[in-house]
């Protein structure tokens, strides 16, 4: 008995420590978020030529309206193309479509991805562009966007990261939905950049040397999270991505709980997937070519979801807490430090989530977090496949004003 006792309580020193390290990682970058300075570039004396590729999965409710925003950039309108991926969508779409000064590209697939969309495609284009912008079929630009972006690549930057931010808040899934992103914005790019490392990739309102992206697509093959694979294969050639909090693209956040479950068993499954196939390389890399950023990016793999850590981290402590007031023990050993743990992520939520989400409308779509902690908790049991074929998740037609 007593060495059942023993084992069990080597597994919650080893769990605690797992989610402490994980808790002081995220308030490590979300502190250093709040140093970030903007990117103030000063106006380019070029405009290089770029292409906007906005694949579009089944699309059909969208995809016009962002077609038709994309054009109105504030770029010289021969120095940039829309090119719209066009994989499953109506007729009835592709006729609006072409209509519009776009390229259209058809492309139909046995397995559609979107690296396959977006190879397909640049073997039917030349290669006299500079830049690649990629967006998702969702995606409003700020009218700003080529501009800014623009005025980065002629400072020398090869990869960026823009600005991605919610376009609608108008259900409680959607409103955790933005601020998980603005919180993943201030700790994986504001505070990343920061202390020197390499932004992360979101898949979308990212661009490229158009050169560089189209060599790099050609071996990722990726079902789903291409935007990781990218991310490893840059931090492999040491090529830092930057990120411009001031170049903006407008994203949908999901709205029911169905969604929330296919989007995060997508993500789930890419972070097992990247986890195991780069966790040795990781090590190689830092301990034998000092690459912190391959490194930092195998980290980012290990720890757990943002919602699943604070989600856990409240749970355990809570228990503890109950067990200590119901014996009449005093808080120590592990309960003090899972209660430490708690007190640890919860800084870290608190200085990454922006002023802007700490309102009524926050607060009431706080109620659904422990929904969405108990599905994300069991889609760690329904993994299995979700990386061999790609999970779609559709989006409805949402407007908003450009600013």
């Amino acid at each position: 008995m007593l060495r059942i006792e023993t084992i069990l309580k080597g597994i919650e020193y080893v769990f605690l420590a797992y989610f402490t390290l994980s808790s002081l990682y995220i308030l490590l970058y979300a502190i250093a978020g709040h140093f970030y300075t903007k990117n103030r570039s000063l106006p380019a004396k070029k405009q290089g030529k770029m292409t906007v590729f906005i694949p579009s999965y089944k699309e059909d409710a969208v995809i016009v309206e962002v077609a038709k925003s994309a054009l109105e950039q504030n770029y010289e309108q021969e120095n940039f193309d829309i090119i719209v991926i066009a994989d499953s969508l109506k007729t009835s779409t592709l006729e609006q479509l072409k209509m519009l000064p776009i390229i259209l590209i058809e492309v139909s697939f046995e397995q559609s991805t979107k690296a396959k969309a977006l190879n397909k495609t640049m073997e039917e284009l030349s290669d006299s562009y500079d830049y690649a912008i990629i967006l998702d079929a969702d995606n409003i630009m700020e009218v700003d966007f080529l501009k800014k972006m623009n005025q980065a690549f002629q400072k020398g930057y090869r990869v960026i990261q823009g600005h991605r931010k919610s376009k609608n808040q108008n259900t409680s899934f959607a409103i955790l939905d933005a601020a998980s992103e603005e919180i993943n914005n201030h700790i994986f790019r504001k505070g990343h950049r920061t202390l020197g490392l390499s932004s992360g990739l979101i898949g979308s309102g990212m661009g490229f040397e158009y050169a560089l992206f189209k060599n790099l697509m050609k071996s990722v093959h990726a079902i789903g999270g291409f935007d990781k694979e990218l991310e490893f294969k840059l931090a492999k050639d040491k090529i830092a991505i930057e990120y411009l909090q001031d170049a903006v693209v407008f994203d949908e956040k999901i709205q029911k709980a169905s969604d929330f479950s296919n989007q995060r068993r997508r993500w789930l499954s890419t972070q097992f997937v990247y986890l195991k196939k780069y966790f040795l390389k990781g090590f190689e890399e830092l301990l034998f070519h000092g690459n912190v950023t391959f490194f930092d990016k195998v980290l980012q793999m290990i720890i757990p979801p943002r919602i699943l850590l604070l989600g856990a981290s409240f749970l355990i402590a809570f228990i503890h807490i109950l067990l200590i007031f119901w014996f009449q023990i005093p808080l120590e050993g592990t309960s003090l430090g899972w209660v430490i743990n708690l007190i640890i992520a919860v800084l870290a939520f608190f200085f990454a989530l922006p002023k802007s989400f700490y309102n009524s409308e926050t607060l009431k779509a706080l109620f659904t977090l422990p929904t969405a902690f108990f599905r994300m908790a069991l889609l760690l049991f329904k993994l299995k496949g979700a990386n061999k074929k790609f999970i779609h998740t559709p989006h409805g037609e949402i407007k908003i004003q450009n600013p």
